[in-house]
């Protein structure tokens, strides 16, 4: 039996245009990869790269125009009930139950999935306890502000065991405290054999979540591995951690001789993302801390976050 858990081959999704002279969008263009089971894949891209799209065919909400894609052995065309089976979904534009309250909007969707019980009752009440909703239970989902709504959204998929969990954004809307026990819980669902797909504009969560990450552009591939593999796929990419006592007064001087992709001054702590060799950094290292008394340096290499925009803008440029 094949480990993978979602499977896409030469997958294409073309949208026309309403307007007379406008071309067809060509939203996924020949995409192909599979994700394995029990593993947290990471699918992303810049705004517009075919990334929605993409989980849109995945969960049945749209047809490919050509290609294929299959969740756990079922084709999303030709079986899209039984993929809705084995599947829950949290995508952005996708609303909870407005006029039912938190409570009830967790107990609908577990029955929904033909869940039935005090066993379920119980789970929903542990939930509303994990995204910290216990105190809104019994008010109805229109009432609430937006992150809130969030996160009854997300909270639904850890109501039922679909064995693929789909999120678009999981994270919007919540605290740096809460995204932190949600991504706890991600973890989790993972160890227990859930697959889960995600995409994300916070690079850092995806470096910190992901087994496997697949970079799209325009609806291609543009890299796929995990975050040690992206790494070799850019030179030179270096990161540069450094705390003072007092940041050096011509710290700008010193480092516009580097031309930084990044800079940050964050209290007395400089952080500094460059494309260089590795001598000319331990030389910037070297001339910075001639200046000033260090109290930490850290150099590591790229963050997923440089890597994703060398190579989108590597995309760009080709």
């Amino acid at each position: 039996m094949s480990h993978a858990a979602i499977r896409v081959e030469n997958l294409v999704k073309v949208f026309g245009r309403r307007f007379r002279g406008a071309g067809d969008v060509r939203a996924v263009d020949d995409l192909s990869f599979a994700v394995e089971r029990g593993s947290i894949f990471g699918l992303l891209g810049p705004n517009g790269a075919g990334k929605t799209t993409t989980l849109r065919v995945l969960t049945t909400l749209v047809r490919p125009t050509s290609g294929h894609a299959s969740v756990l052995g079922c084709d999303v065309a030709t079986q899209s009930a039984e993929v809705r089976r084995r599947i829950v979904v949290v995508i952005q534009e996708h609303a909870a139950e407005l006029l039912l309250s938190v409570r009830e909007n967790l107990l609908t969707f577990a029955r929904f999935h033909g869940l039935r019980g005090a066993d379920i009752r119980r789970r929903a009440d542990r939930i509303m306890d994990d995204f910290g909703l216990a105190s809104d239970a019994t008010r109805k989902v229109q009432d609430l502000s937006g992150g809130t709504r969030r996160r009854v959204q997300v909270a639904k998929a850890f109501m039922v065991d679909t064995p693929v969990v789909f999120l678009d954004e999981f994270s919007t809307g919540m605290d740096p405290i809460l995204k932190r026990s949600v991504m706890e819980l991600l973890r989790r669902e993972a160890e227990r054999g859930r697959t889960i797909v995600l995409t994300t504009q916070v690079l850092s969560e995806a470096e910190e979540l992901c087994d496997d990450i697949l970079i799209i552009d325009k609806g291609r591939q543009i890299a796929r591995g995990d975050l040690n593999a992206l790494k070799l796929l850019t030179e030179r990419l270096y990161e540069v951690t450094m705390t003072f006592e007092r940041v050096p007064a011509d710290i700008d001087a010193v480092l516009s001789a580097y031309q930084p992709l990044r800079v940050r001054v964050n209290h007395s702590s400089v952080h500094v993302a460059l494309k260089d060799e590795e001598s000319r950094v331990l030389q910037l290292v070297t001339s910075l801390a001639a200046r000033g008394h260090v109290l930490r340096i850290e150099i590591n290499g790229a963050s997923l976050e440089d890597i994703f925009i060398e190579l989108t803008q590597k995309g760009a440029a080709s």
